[in-house]
């Protein structure tokens, strides 16, 4: 089997599933190994994700290491069995970076979305001018075509709320990021009007956490919890000056599902947010 260059941020966590499977059951890679009948540097490269691994394969070391939980080795023979060049980013690894790959992966994939969003408006949700806006403040600045290719990736993005069957997605805003002027007030206006468009849509759920709403937990980030088949594949993607970074250990899932909860408590409900959005777009 190839060696992998660049292992996506998709097959690293089916990498890192497995090797939290043996660990769970306390055994070593040459304990493994001599259970599964193959060398301990095959585990060894299939748990770093330098090599892939056949669904067959999943089932079998599932079975050898007594997985109790059928649903969860259901979803990591499912992602054994996904193959690269089938999907829209694909043709953007020549030219994206690939945080930019592994987060269009991940919302494709997602059952369900819970974003949280301080002072950007979610990608999701952007119009192309607002798009446009936000890339125009990137540090280093970047060349046109680079621009356009931002611009490009994010709306394409986009087409995930287009499908038969888009994940559950649920919006966090906070009363900072609707009054952001990415672009001067004809952009924000422009901004505000397709973002009541798109709450209307039955897959989104709009929640505005106004200022009178106080302080939260990790008031100063950007967070989106994306929920898998089963609990212990949801991920979290967090914002960082460099790109994103993602959290996929039980302590971190645990603690950001508690974030949002906290979060959501303090928000408006839908209809009401709606009409808070309406209320800033008046004023601008």
């Amino acid at each position: 089997m190839p060696v992998r260059k660049l292992p996506t941020a998709r097959q690293r966590r089916l990498a890192i599933e497995l090797r939290r499977m043996r660990e769970h059951v306390g055994l070593s890679l040459a304990e493994a190994a001599a259970l599964h009948r193959v060398d301990k540097t095959a585990i060894s490269n299939t748990e770093s994700a330098r090599f892939g691994v056949s669904a067959d394969r999943v089932r079998v070391w599932a079975a050898n290491y007594s997985c109790p939980d059928p649903a969860y080795v259901d979803a990591l023979a499912g992602m054994a069995k996904e193959r690269a060049g089938s999907h829209w980013w694909d043709g953007y690894r020549d030219s994206s970076a690939s945080y930019m790959l592994d987060l269009a992966e991940l919302e494709h994939h997602a059952l369900a979305l819970r974003h949280v969003q301080i002072t950007h408006l979610p990608g999701l949700l952007q119009h192309e001018d607002y798009a446009r806006a936000v890339f125009e403040e990137a540090v280093p600045p970047l060349s046109s075509e680079a621009l356009d290719l931002q611009v490009d990736f994010r709306m394409r993005r986009q087409a995930l709320l287009n499908r038969t069957n888009p994940p559950a997605c649920s919006f966090l805003l906070h009363e900072a990021a609707l009054r952001m002027l990415f672009g001067g007030p004809a952009i924000a206006k422009r901004q505000l009007d397709y973002l009541l468009e798109q709450s209307e849509r039955e897959a989104v759920t709009l929640r505005v956490v106004p200022f009178s709403a106080g302080g939260f937990p990790s008031a100063g980030s950007s967070t989106m919890y994306a929920g898998g088949p089963v609990r212990q594949l949801d991920t979290v993607q967090i914002d960082v000056p460099n790109g994103v970074t993602f959290l996929d250990s039980e302590t971190h899932l645990t603690n950001y599902r508690a974030v949002l909860d906290r979060m959501e408590q303090r928000s408006l409900e839908p209809g009401p947010s709606r009409d808070f959005i309406r209320k800033v777009l008046h004023e601008l």
